[in-house]
This record gives C-alpha cells, sequence and structure tokens, in this order.
C-alpha cells in the first residue's frame, strides 16, 4: 500500500478555551419580552406541541404554534430550537420558515443556539444571503458553531471564495477550526481554483490533529484531491491512513476510482471492503457494478447483480439503474433484454431509471424508435425528463436523422428551461450536424450561453464529417485563442477532419500540435493519426506511427490492417492480423472486415473464405451483413457471380442494398446482364427509390450499348426525382483543397490545366495508351467520346497536381467515386511521362501508379 509521509503521532494543539456565551433567555427570562399565561391553556398547548414533535408530527406541531401565536402566547426558545431542528432534519424548509416569522413575532431575545440553528435552515434551503444576514447580526453571539455553519453554507452553495475567506476571517477571530469547519473548508476547495489553497489548510490540518480522527474530514479531502485535480493517488494516502471507516468512507474511495476510469482498482477495493467485514449499501453496489460497465465485464457484472438480490437491494431504483446501464453496455450482440428485464422488475421509476433504459437503447444501436417510443411512456406517466434524458433522446434523433422529431423533442426542453445546459445544446449540435443541417448546428453552437471543450469538440467533430475541415481547424484556432485548452478527441477530431479530405498537410501540422502538446503516446490520438496517414494514402508513415505506439489495442491492429488491404497490400495487411493474434489481442467484427476486405482486393479467394468460416468458429464473431458483403465482392471480382449469388441467397438473413450493390457492380464489371438486372430487381423491390441501383443497371446496359435501355433508366429517374451523386475529384496543394468536377473551368489556373491534359494526350498516345471509350456512358462519336474521357475530374486534379508541386513528394489525388477504367490506365501512363507516383484514393481503395504500374495488379 501507498503510505502518506506524515509525522508518526501528530499531537492536537491545545484549543484556546471556549469563548463564554451568554445565553440570556435560557438563564432567566427577561420580564420585558415574556408572555406570562393567564390560564392554563398555555400549558396544554405547549404539551400538546411537545407531543406531536415526539410523535413526529411536524405539520400538527406548527399547527398548535399557530394556536398558541391566535392566543398571544409563545413557547421559550428551547421549544423553538426544537421546532427548527425538525423542520431542518426533514427538509421542510417552508416550516422552518414560518417558525422563524413566529419566531420574530414573539419578541424573544434570541440566543446562539436558535441563530445557528436559522443559518444552517437558510444553508439548506439555498438562501445564502439570509444565512449571512443572521450571522452578521449576531456580534459577540458567535461560537465556533456559528463559523462552521457559515463555512458550511458557503461550500454548499457554490461560494467558494466566502468559504474559504470566513475560514481565515474565524482563525483571525481567535477561534480554532473543529472538524466540521475543516470539512466545509475543505469542500470548497475541491475545484481548480482553490486546490493550491486546499492543500495549504491540509498542512494546517495535519498540525491539529482532526486529520486521524474524524472520518468526515477524511472524506471531504479524498473529494479535495480528486476533484481539484484528479489526484487519485494522493486520495488514496488519506484513505489509507485513515484509522477508523465506514461504509461511506470505502463506497466513496470505490466510486472515486471508478469515476477517474480505474474500474479494476474499484472492484479491488469492493473486494478489500468485504474481506474487512464492511457490509457494501446501495450506493457500494452501485459504484461496483457501474465499474463492472466499463470494464465491460458481463460476467462479472452477473456476479454481482446475484450479490445485489441476496442483499435484498435488487428493487433498489439507484443500484436498478446501474444494472441497467452494465447489461446495456456489456452486451457483445446489442441486445437490451437483460436491461430492459432489470427496469421491468422495479417497483418505482424516477428520471434516473428512464434515463438509463432510454440510453442504454440508443446506445445498443438500432433500437432508437424504441428509445423514443419510452421517452414518450415516460413523459406521459408525468416523470419530468432532466438534461440527460434529453440529450439521449437527441441522440436518437440523430440515429434517425430524424430532424422534425429532434426539433420537437428541442421544443419541450425549452419549456422545461433545460436549453441553456450544455450537454444538450451539444446534443442539439450534434443532431443537426448528423441529418446535414450544419447550417443550424452552428446556430445551436453560436448560442451556447457558455461554451466548454465538449461543445468546441462537438462542432469541430461535425465540420470535420462534412468534409468542411476549413471551419473545423479555424475553430481549433478559436478554442486556443479561449484559453479552454484542447484534449485528445480535439485532436482526434481534427486529424479525421483532415483524413476525409486527404489534406495529409494539415494531418502533418495537426501532428507536429500533438508532438508539442504531449499527447504523442496518446492511444486514441495515435489510432487516429494511424488511421489519418493511411486514408491521406501516406502507408508509410501510418505504419511507423503504429510501431512507435507500443501497445495497441483491437481499434489500433485494426486500422493497420484496415489500412493496408485499402491500399491494396493484402500480404501485409494478413501478416499484421497474425501478429495481432499471436499478440493476444482478439479482433473483433470490425477487423474481419478488414482481413475479408484485404482478400478482395487482391483475389485471395481460398483465404478470404478461410477467415469468413473461422471468424465464428475461433473467436465466436458471428457474421453481420458487411461480412457477407466482403465475401459476396471476394467471389463478384473474381467472376464467380453464380456463387455470389447462391451466397446471397443462403444469407440467415435478407440481403440488404449494400450486399445486393457490390453484387451488382460486379455483375457490371464482367458484363452479365442476366444477374445484374435481377440484382437490381431487388434492391428496388425493397426501394423503389435507391438511386445506385438505377445507376449501375443504367451503366451496365451502356456498356453493352444498349442505349434504349439507358434512355429509359433516366426517364424513370427523372420521373421519380432521383439524381446521381455528381463526382468530384480534389488535391491538397499548400494546406489548400482544390476540387474539380467532370469538364470543370472554373479554376483561376483552368487554361494551364487543360494545357497540361493536351501535352499528356499526346505524349502517352505516343507510349501506346489507346483511349477506352467503353467507359463514356453516353451515346455520341468517338472523338467526343475521347473528349469527354479527358475531362474527368480526377484526369483534372492529376493534371493540376503536375503543374503545381515541383518536388519529388507524390501527387495525392482523392475522388467520391470509384475511378473510371481509362483514367486507371491513363494514370500509368501518365507516372510514366512525368516520373512521378500518383496515389489516387476513391470510394474503394488506394491505387499507387508507379513507373507504368498500379499497386492493384488491375485487379479492382
Amino acid at each position: 500500500m501507498i503510505s502518506l509521509s506524515l509525522p508518526s503521532s501528530p499531537a492536537k494543539i491545545p484549543l484556546p478555551s471556549p469563548k463564554p456565551t451568554n445565553h440570556p433567555s435560557r438563564q432567566k427570562p427577561p420580564s420585558s419580552t415574556t408572555f406570562k399565561p393567564q390560564n392554563s391553556s398555555f400549558y396544554s398547548l405547549k404539551d400538546r406541541l411537545f407531543h406531536h414533535l415526539n410523535a413526529g408530527h411536524l405539520q400538527k406541531a406548527i399547527s398548535t404554534l399557530d394556536q398558541m401565536s391566535q392566543q398571544g402566547t409563545h413557547p421559550d426558545l428551547i421549544t423553538y430550537s426544537l421546532l427548527l431542528k425538525s423542520c431542518i432534519r426533514s427538509h421542510n424548509y417552508q416550516l422552518g420558515h414560518l417558525v422563524h416569522h413566529r419566531l420574530t413575532q414573539s419578541g424573544l431575545e434570541l440566543d446562539s443556539v436558535i441563530l445557528n440553528s436559522l443559518i444552517s435552515l437558510y444553508s439548506k434551503c439555498g438562501d445564502w444571503q439570509q444565512a449571512h444576514e443572521i450571522f452578521e447580526s449576531m456580534g459577540n453571539k458567535r461560537d465556533l458553531v456559528s463559523w462552521s455553519a457559515l463555512i458550511s453554507c458557503y461550500a454548499n452553495n457554490e461560494k467558494e471564495f466566502e468559504a474559504t475567506s470566513a475560514f481565515f476571517d474565524m482563525l483571525e477571530c481567535g477561534f480554532y477550526p473543529n472538524e466540521y469547519c475543516f470539512t466545509g473548508v475543505f469542500r470548497a476547495c475541491s475545484n481548480k481554483e482553490n486546490i493550491s489553497l486546499g492543500e495549504i489548510i491540509f498542512g494546517f490540518l495535519l498540525k491539529t490533529g482532526y486529520f486521524e480522527s474524524d472520518v468526515c474530514v477524511g472524506c471531504a479531502l479524498i473529494d479535495m484531491f480528486v476533484k481539484g485535480n484528479g489526484d487519485l493517488e494522493s486520495a488514496y494516502k488519506v484513505f489509507d491512513r485513515m484509522p477508523d471507516r465506514n461504509v461511506v468512507t470505502w463506497t466513496l474511495m470505490i466510486t472515486r476510482f471508478q469515476q477517474l476510469g480505474f474500474s479494476r482498482d474499484a472492484v479491488g477495493l469492493f473486494l478489500d471492503m468485504v474481506l474487512s467485514g464492511y457490509v457494501p449499501d446501495r450506493f457500494t453496489l452501485s459504484g461496483v457494478v457501474s465499474a463492472c460497465a466499463e470494464m465491460g465485464l458481463l460476467s462479472l457484472g452477473r456476479q454481482f447483480h446475484c450479490l445485489v438480490m441476496k442483499s435484498g437491494l435488487d428493487l433498489d431504483v439507484c443500484v436498478g439503474c446501474s444494472l441497467v446501464d452494465m447489461y446495456a453496455k456489456c452486451v457483445a450482440d446489442g441486445s437490451v433484454d437483460d436491461a430492459r428485464k432489470v427496469f421491468d422488475r422495479m417497483p418505482v421509476h424516477n428520471v434516473m431509471s428512464w434515463t438509463a433504459i432510454i440510453t442504454g437503447y440508443v446506445q445498443s444501436g438500432g433500437c432508437d424508435r424504441e428509445a423514443i417510443e419510452l421517452f414518450l411512456e415516460m413523459v406521459q406517466g408525468q416523470v419530468k425528463p432532466n438534461h440527460f434524458t434529453f440529450s439521449s433522446v437527441l441522440k436518437a434523433c440523430a440515429n434517425l436523422s430524424d430532424i422534425w422529431l429532434g426539433e420537437q423533442v428541442y421544443a419541450l426542453v425549452v419549456k422545461l428551461r433545460l436549453a441553456s445546459i450544455n450537454c444538450v445544446g451539444n446534443s442539439l449540435i450534434s443532431m443537426y450536424s448528423r441529418c446535414g443541417n450544419m447550417e443550424n448546428a452552428r446556430k445551436a453552437f453560436d448560442v451556447l450561453f457558455e461554451k466548454n471543450l465538449v461543445s468546441y469538440n462537438t462542432i469541430v467533430n461535425a465540420y470535420a464529417k462534412s468534409l468542411n475541415s476549413e471551419e473545423a481547424f479555424e475553430l481549433f484556432s478559436e478554442i486556443e485563442g479561449t484559453g479552454t485548452g484542447v484534449n485528445a478527441f480535439t485532436f482526434a477530431s481534427l486529424l479525421s477532419g483532415a483524413s476525409s479530405i486527404g489534406a495529409i498537410g494539415k494531418g502533418e501540422q495537426i501532428h507536429a500540435r500533438i508532438l508539442k502538446s504531449g499527447f504523442k503516446s496518446n492511444l486514441h490520438i495515435c489510432n487516429a493519426l494511424i488511421s489519418m496517414y493511411s486514408r491521406c494514402g501516406n502507408i508509410e508513415a501510418a505504419f511507423q506511427v503504429f510501431n512507435e505506439m507500443g501497445d495497441g489495442n483491437v481499434i489500433s491492429w485494426t486500422s493497420m490492417i484496415t489500412g493496408f488491404a485499402k491500399h491494396g497490400f493484402a500480404t501485409r495487411a494478413l501478416e499484421t492480423f497474425h501478429k495481432m493474434l499471436e499478440a493476444g489481442v482478439s479482433p473483433n467484427e470490425v477487423t474481419y472486415i478488414a482481413v475479408l476486405s484485404a482478400c478482395s482486393h487482391v483475389g485471395l479467394i481460398s483465404e478470404g473464405l478461410k477467415h469468413f468460416k473461422s471468424m465464428k468458429v475461433e473467436h465466436g464473431i458471428v457474421p453481420r451483413m458487411e461480412h457477407y458483403a466482403c465475401v459476396v465482392d471476394l467471389l463478384g471480382r473474381s467472376g464467380r457471380l453464380e456463387e455470389a449469388m447462391e451466397l446471397v441467397n443462403s444469407m440467415p438473413f435478407k440481403a440488404d442494398a449494400l450486399v445486393l450493390r457490390t453484387f451488382l457492380g460486379a455483375c457490371r464489371v464482367h458484363g452479365n446482364m442476366d444477374l445484374g438486372k435481377l440484382a437490381a430487381e431487388m434492391i428496388l423491390e425493397q426501394d423503389p427509390n435507391d438511386p445506385a441501383a438505377y445507376i449501375l443497371l443504367s451503366n451496365l446496359h451502356a456498356s453493352a450499348g444498349q442505349w434504349g435501355e439507358v434512355a429509359e433508366i433516366r426517364k424513370k429517374m427523372k420521373e421519380r426525382n432521383l439524381t446521381k451523386e455528381a463526382g468530384c475529384s480534389w488535391i491538397e496543394v499548400e494546406n489548400k483543397v482544390h476540387k474539380f468536377y467532370v469538364g470543370d473551368t472554373s479554376h483561376p489556373q483552368a487554361q494551364e490545366i487543360y494545357d497540361e491534359l493536351d501535352q499528356l494526350a499526346l505524349k502517352i498516345k505516343e507510349l501506346g495508351y489507346i483511349p477506352s471509350t467503353d467507359f463514356v456512358l453516353h451515346d455520341v462519336e468517338e472523338e467526343q467520346k475521347e473528349q469527354y474521357l479527358f475531362q474527368h475530374s480526377e484526369k483534372i486534379a492529376v493534371a493540376y497536381g503536375f503543374i503545381s508541386t515541383s518536388t519529388s513528394r507524390p501527387i495525392r489525388v482523392f475522388k467520391n467515386l470509384r475511378v473510371c477504367g481509362d483514367c486507371h490506365t491513363a494514370f500509368k501512363y501518365f507516372s510514366i511521362v512525368r516520373r512521378k507516383e500518383i496515389v489516387l484514393r476513391d470510394a474503394n481503395r488506394f491505387h499507387h501508379f508507379k513507373d507504368g504500374t498500379c499497386s492493384c495488379n488491375d485487379y479492382w
């Protein structure tokens, strides 16, 4: 165990003699202010008041007090003190205010006991100004209890500066703090602004001896170190040196371990607690179940569920919420059945339990409609949602791309006055951006009253995913200007923005910032760097980051395998996969998608089928739709279309558009009209408005010269108001992205670009290039088809790269659609003529053109 370096036996400093406190009203009642009863009814009412208080009937006791007031009589200070304490204990502060009013009417001279109770009353109900006024009016009646009540009042009402100032004022007035003063001031120092002051007071505490004699002080110190600067080590030292611990102390330490991400240590501490003879309560069990949820340990979570049932706490709302969360997060297949069973068994639901099950449905994936239905049931059941509920529901709307429903939910947010809370605003930004409405996303960001780092990260990530990296980088500069600071997620979002548009220059600049900011070893950022370099076309830089990062997780290995697969380096992808298994890292569903893609890109059919069959047998991973799509692609690329169709028909679930479009694309490549038509019919049966199916079928007919059928398909698309996604290509030059469309003449250097294309056309024809006019899907003359070919966006982007770069670095071009066959052929000749490597990323993979060959070996 870690030991705290403290004096072996700190002695208590002898405290000064307590200042004499006069309670004149409790010594002898002053004749001028005491009401003397004229008959026995006073005593009968007073007895009745005491009887109601002893029986716990506070409301009846107050009614009796009102009767006494109506008769012009009042009880003594002791009775008023008991009434005030009963109001405080029962949290009935409104009745406490009434007692204070009657006390003022009585004319009695108030002593320090009553005044201290009034300070506590107003502290508990959040009226720190009234508590302050009462304290100020006390004069020489103030005692140590008065000071401790005021310090606690300030600390409880987030007046940290006032709390610490009151603590030092108390010292100047000659009072020595007790355990309550220390507990209050440490609570006030439990933040980044005051932690250094708290550490100074901690040094003072060590000299008093209270550190090792009071549990409450120890708990306050644990919280101060954790909340102040995340110093879990110092918090544990405090815990370890506490001679007396109770269930609250153990629970606090377990919870703080769990909250700071040390879930395994939280579980270990829980076991120590049980072995030490302490019986966990509902908060302890809630904390340790949450730790299992964070670690994804379903089996251990089930064991704790058994312990919960044995403890008789299985129907407790607090524990139930943690169990719902644990089952929702830990199940491998995304099922929320167990979480729902726990929820349905709970006899009473509050906002926490409703939020837990709604969040579980949202996080499980594919259950967003059910989450919305639960939310409606919650609202109809008169349970008011909180900001966490709305945050999850807005995420569900974003997952459904239902902007109308999201705006309806947000209208309720505004009605309940929760719109100013950051987590709601951040979810609204995310909802708008994921629904494609960046204008409203930016408005939602701009109207946030207080923007925190999560707010900036949300909008930066939104811009990055919407391919608007310029706005993302501008916001990054704004974040640095506000002094908010950036974290790993900010850098990861910026790297995602750079990789989405292939802006490797921007990515390298961010990498440099990361190194300066000390995030070099952050696992999340390293994974983002691997993805960025890989998606920007520099696979060797990605591999270098991977090799230097030390111990990677499944995401690291999968990112590297995916990178090799997309670049057509199947051998390296499979070697990396085998090294991953040797390192003891278990693959997941995404890993196998990468492995199967690697086999598909180079035609390793037997190897791919072997991995497809072994994923469930060896690793218990049930093939999903994406895995079947990869195998269909594997068979389709190699021309084994009948086998691919057999696989489609034998799937355990109905093939979706992804699988069928993959198959239709293979039919187009191999010119199989019959199977192509069948695949198109199957797609349109599922979605009559799927433009991709019409376009692929049209291309299939066009490649066969069946222009009548092409015209008919285009007519149907026009009638249904369906449009083809415009093909575009882009290239980054000197940290600026230049985008081009087919036949684009809008660029300032358009004339130079087309002059370069003319020269390239002449030179590559001399080397034997023959235009592949079959790729012109229009019924025009051959000469015009040839002109069309040299107006393709990828050729324009490459030509711009040639005239704009003089270094030996490769030209990196990106296209949103699949590269056409003629451009693929032309680029091999371009690499010879200009003696430069061309790296092209299309919708499916990378092509590295160098010295007249392509890395795909023309298998794409």
